[in-house]
C-alpha cells in the first residue's frame, strides 16, 4: 500500500509514473532504509523540507545497487505527483541548488517538450557547482548548467532512462516557441562590433595620413569583376562613409582654391589701380617742371643771336632780320 501511486495520479506518457524508473531500481529503492524511515507517509508539504537537507545528487552506486536519497525523492514526487505549480517553485528555487535539481529532474520526467525548454533553459545561467555521486560510490563536482544540459540532451540521467522530446529545431519551426539566442552568442556580437569600430578607426587613421600622397581626384581602381567578392552589409556601409567623407574633403578643398584664386586676383587688381595712379602722377608733375623750367630760363640763344644781328643791321643801315 505504500508504494502504490496515489488514486487521482494522471497517466505519464501513457503509463504508471512511478514505471518511468526501471523495475530493478525501482525494487531497490522501495527496499533502502531511506525509503522506508524518510519517505513514509511523505506530502508534497512536506517534500520540501526533505528536499532542502539534500547534500548530494545521483542515482544508484555500490553493487548491490544502493539507491541515493535524491532518487528516493524523485520516485516519492513521481508517486504522490504534486501541482505543476509546486514543481516550478522547485526550479525556481534559487537558495538551494539540490531542490532546483530536483524539480528541474521531475519536469524533465513529466513536463511537455514546450515546458522542458520553457522551465529549465533559464537555469543555463545558473553556473553553482553541485556534487554527484557516480556509479562506484565516488563524489564528483559538476555545475548546474551542465546538469541541465544533460537533462535536455542525454537519454540517461541519474540511472533513469528520460522519455523523449522533440527537437528544439522543430518548436522554432512550427512557430509554438521562440530561437534562443545564448549569451555567448551576444558576447561574441559584442566583440564583433568592437573590432569592427577599431578597424574603422584604424582606417580613418591611415587614410588620413595618406592624403597627402594619394590624388582624391582620382577614382579608385576596384577589384577585377572575375575575382571581386560580394561585399557584406558591414563593409559596403563604411564603403560608402569614406566615399562620402572624402567628397566633402575634396569639395572643401575646391572651395579653398577659388577663394584663394579670387583673394589673389583682387589683389593683382588693386596693384594695377595703384600702378596706374603712381604714373599719372608722375606725368602730371613731369609735365608741370618742364613748363616750369622753360619759363625760368627766358630768351633762348638763336633769339639773341637774331637781336645782335639786328642792332648790327641797323648800325650799318641795313633791313632788319625776321625772326
Amino acid at each position: 500500500m505504500a508504494n502504490r501511486t496515489v488514486k487521482d495520479a494522471h497517466s505519464i506518457k501513457g503509463t504508471n509514473p512511478q514505471y518511468l524508473v526501471e523495475k530493478i531500481i525501482r525494487t531497490r529503492i522501495y527496499e533502502c532504509k531511506y525509503w522506508k524511515e524518510e519517505c513514509f507517509a511523505l506530502t508534497a508539504e512536506l517534500m520540501v523540507d526533505k528536499a532542502m537537507d539534500l547534500k548530494f545528487v545521483g542515482g544508484v552506486f555500490g553493487g548491490n545497487i544502493k539507491p541515493t536519497p535524491f532518487l528516493c525523492l524523485v520516485l516519492k514526487m513521481l508517486q504522490i505527483q504534486p501541482e505543476k505549480d509546486i514543481v516550478v517553485e522547485f526550479i525556481r528555487n534559487e537558495t538551494f541548488k539540490y531542490v532546483r535539481a530536483l524539480g528541474a529532474l521531475y519536469m524533465r520526467l513529466t513536463g511537455t517538450a514546450l515546458d522542458c525548454y520553457k522551465y529549465l533553459e533559464p537555469l543555463y545561467y545558473d553556473y553553482r557547482k553541485i556534487k554527484r555521486q557516480n556509479r562506484s560510490g565516488e563524489f564528483e563536482l559538476v555545475h548546474m548548467d551542465e546538469f541541465i544540459d544533460e537533462l535536455l540532451h542525454e537519454e540517461r540521467v541519474c540511472d533513469i532512462i528520460l522519455p523523449r522530446i522533440q527537437k528544439r529545431l522543430i518548436l522554432e519551426e512550427n512557430n509554438q516557441i521562440e530561437a534562443r539566442v545564448s549569451a555567448v552568442e551576444e558576447d561574441l556580437e559584442e566583440m564583433e562590433t568592437s573590432d569592427e569600430e577599431e578597424a574603422m578607426e584604424d582606417k580613418d587613421q591611415s587614410a588620413d595620413k595618406r592624403k597627402n600622397y594619394k590624388d582624391l581626384d582620382r577614382p579608385d581602381r576596384g577589384a577585377s569583376p572575375k575575382y571581386r567578392r560580394s561585399p557584406s552589409p558591414s563593409r559596403e556601409r563604411n564603403r560608402k562613409r569614406s566615399r562620402s567623407r572624402d567628397r566633402e574633403k575634396r569639395e572643401q578643398r575646391h572651395r579653398d582654391d577659388d577663394e584663394r584664386r579670387k583673394k589673389r586676383k583682387h589683389r593683382h587688381e588693386h596693384k594695377e589701380k595703384d600702378k596706374s595712379r603712381d604714373s599719372d602722377r608722375h606725368r602730371r608733375h613731369h609735365g608741370n617742371d618742364r613748363h616750369h623750367h622753360k619759363r625760368n630760363l627766358g630768351p633762348s640763344k638763336d633769339e639773341i643771336n637774331i637781336e645782335e644781328a639786328n642792332e648790327l643791321r641797323a648800325k650799318l643801315g641795313l633791313a632788319p632780320l625776321k625772326p
